[in-house]
């Protein structure tokens, strides 16, 4: 049922649990107007002899409670630097838990500021002295990944894969040690022929995507 009543003393609203508007019985709930964020400067000051949730003044950090940004729901938090990846569980809006934004999964690898651990934002001045190290050394350290990459997976593959399938013919000999080393052979040189493919297909579809990142997204947020 989603009637509730406030257990505070002297309270006992009745109020309901979707829309949190006084509980209305036999009509439909009204979406509730967002509320200010505690962090707003034109919110109204919190008042000391009213602390939130039975808490005292000291308890009750400004920065521990927020809004959900989509239905505005209260929401706590221990201040400590944990995970700033949140989920309200009133409307399932996934946030950012420091500058209250709905977010996808790439938000904290963008250049907003806001980091997936930590207690606040980088500054300003962190955030341009980031992107600007970025943009310069970019060419650079996706060359030296790039020169790594190629010959780790061009030799890796087939390493793999011949160990792979001489583990699978030790784990059940089946197979007479002639056409062993004939199947663990033929893996590997099949491989050897797919590795430069793969190779090829990940350098030419990674490179791109990491420049048009660096040079586009973070280019257009170093200019705002």
């Amino acid at each position: 049922c989603p009637r509730l009543t406030c257990g505070r003393e002297g309270c006992g609203t009745e109020f309901c649990y979707h829309c949190r508007q006084p509980w209305h019985p036999g009509s439909p709930c009204v979406p509730a107007l967002p509320a200010p964020s505690p962090s707003d400067p034109a919110a109204p000051p919190a008042h000391p002899e009213d602390p939130a949730h039975g808490e005292t003044p000291a308890q009750a950090e400004p920065e521990a409670i927020k809004l959900c940004p989509r239905c505005s729901a209260f929401i706590m938090k221990i201040n400590d630097g944990s995970c700033n990846r949140m989920s309200c569980t009133v409307c399932g809006c996934l946030f950012c838990w420091l500058c209250l934004r709905e977010i996808s999964d790439v938000h904290f690898l963008s250049p907003s500021g806001c980091t997936f651990w930590g207690k606040r934002p980088w500054s300003r001045t962190r955030k341009i002295l980031w992107q600007l190290g970025m943009v310069l050394g970019a060419p650079m350290v996706i060359s030296l990944v790039a020169g790594i990459a190629v010959p780790v997976i061009t030799v890796g593959i087939p390493i793999y894969m011949g160990r792979k399938v001489l583990t699978g013919h030790l784990d059940s000999p089946r197979l007479s040690g002639c056409q062993q080393c004939l199947s663990v052979t033929s893996s590997v040189l099949l491989s050897l022929f797919v590795s430069p493919i793969i190779t090829a297909v990940m350098v030419g579809v990674g490179v791109p995507l990491m420049l048009t990142y660096v040079y586009g997204v973070v280019v257009l947020s170093l200019c705002r």
